[in-house]
C-alpha cells in the first residue's frame, strides 16, 4: 500500500482503539480494489470527541467509523443523521460528503446478516432478551424488531436505560418491550426471562479486551440447546460469556459477523464500490487467531 497526496483516509475513532480488528478488515478490502484509501485507528478520548469529529472537516477525511464510548455523544457533532440512526440514536459510520458529515447507523444490519449467513437465525416470531441498553443495544433492537421479532425484554443498570429503550422499541414498532433493573443478585435476571428468550444478545462492553476475566452473569443453566446466545464482542472471539453459554449447551455467536457486514456497508458508503465481503472476513480471520 503506497500513500501519497491524492490517498483519502478513513479511520475509527474510539477510546480504546488498540483492540479493533477494523484496519485490518477495512485495509485489505482496499487493497484487494487497489482503491487509493487507507483506513487508522485513532484513539479518542471523550473529551477530544468535538475536536476530533472537527478534524474530520479539517483533515478531509473521507470518513470515519465510531465505536464504544461515542456512538451516541457523537451525533450533536454532525451536520445530518440518517431516519435509522435518529431512531436508534447512535452512529456507528460518518460520511464526509464535500464537508458535511452524515451518520449513519451499520451496526442493526450487519448484526441481522450475521445471523443469517452465520447460524441461520430468523427473527422472526422469536422473544428477545438484550442484556445492556447502549448504541450497540438499541441498532440491534431496531433491527429485530423490524425483521419481524414478537417481544423483547431488557436489562440493564440504570434501569432507566432499560426503561428508555423499551419505549423506544414500542413508540417505533409497536411490539410488546419490557424493561429489567439488574438484579442485585449474582445471576443478575431471572431464570424464567432467559429461559423464554430465543435469542439472547449480550451488548454491553463486559468482557472485551483488556478485561477478558470479567463476566456478564446471566443463570447459565437454564439455557437450552436450541436458544442462540450473542455477545456483540469480538475482541477476544470467546468471551467469558460466550464459554460459559456454550458450556451449558446453547448456539453462540461473537461479534465478528456484526463487524463483518457493519464494515462492508460503511465501505461502501465511503467508496462507492460493492465491498469484497470474502476478503474482508479472510482478514478478521487472521487478526482472530493472532489473538487466539
Amino acid at each position: 500500500m503506497q500513500v501519497d497526496g491524492k490517498t483519502k483516509v478513513c479511520g475509527i475513532f474510539g477510546f480504546p482503539v488498540e483492540h479493533s480488528f477494523s484496519p485490518r478488515m477495512q485495509n485489505a478490502a482496499f487493497s484487494f480494489l487497489k482503491l487509493n484509501y487507507i483506513y487508522v485507528p485513532f484513539a479518542v478520548p471523550p473529551q477530544a470527541l468535538k475536536q476530533a469529529v472537527a478534524g474530520i472537516r479539517a483533515l478531509n477525511l473521507a470518513g470515519v467509523n465510531i465505536t464504544i464510548p461515542h456512538k451516541e455523544q457523537v451525533i450533536s457533532f454532525l451536520d445530518e443523521i440518517t431516519p435509522s440512526a435518529r431512531i436508534i440514536g447512535a452512529v456507528n459510520t460518518i460520511v464526509n460528503q464535500e464537508g458535511r458529515l452524515i451518520g449513519h447507523n451499520t451496526d442493526g444490519a450487519g448484526f441481522l446478516r450475521a445471523l443469517k449467513e452465520e447460524i441461520n437465525f430468523q427473527p422472526a416470531g422469536k422473544k428477545i432478551l438484550l442484556l445492556g441498553a447502549g448504541g450497540g443495544a438499541r441498532a440491534v433492537a431496531v433491527a429485530l424488531a423490524l425483521a419481524g421479532a414478537n417481544q423483547f425484554t431488557v436489562a440493564n443498570q440504570p434501569f432507566e436505560y432499560a426503561v428508555n429503550l423499551a419505549r423506544l422499541i414500542k413508540e417505533n414498532t409497536g411490539l410488546k418491550a419490557e424493561a429489567l433493573p439488574w438484579l442485585e443478585t449474582e445471576e443478575g435476571v431471572p431464570a424464567e426471562v432467559v429461559e423464554q428468550a430465543d435469542l439472547i444478545v449480550q451488548a454491553t462492553p463486559v468482557g472485551m479486551y483488556p478485561y477478558e476475566d470479567k463476566c456478564l452473569n446471566i443463570p447459565f443453566n437454564c439455557l437450552r440447546q436450541e436458544q442462540v446466545v450473542c455477545d456483540l464482542i469480538y475482541n477476544p472471539p470467546q468471551t467469558l460469556f460466550l464459554k460459559r453459554a456454550a458450556k451449558a449447551g446453547a448456539r453462540v455467536k461473537n461479534g465478528l459477523g456484526m463487524l463483518l457486514y457493519q464494515g462492508a456497508l460503511a465501505f461502501e458508503l465511503w467508496t462507492g464500490k460493492p465491498a469484497p465481503a470474502a476478503v474482508m472476513q479472510e482478514a478478521l480471520k487472521k487478526a482472530r487467531n493472532e489473538v487466539d
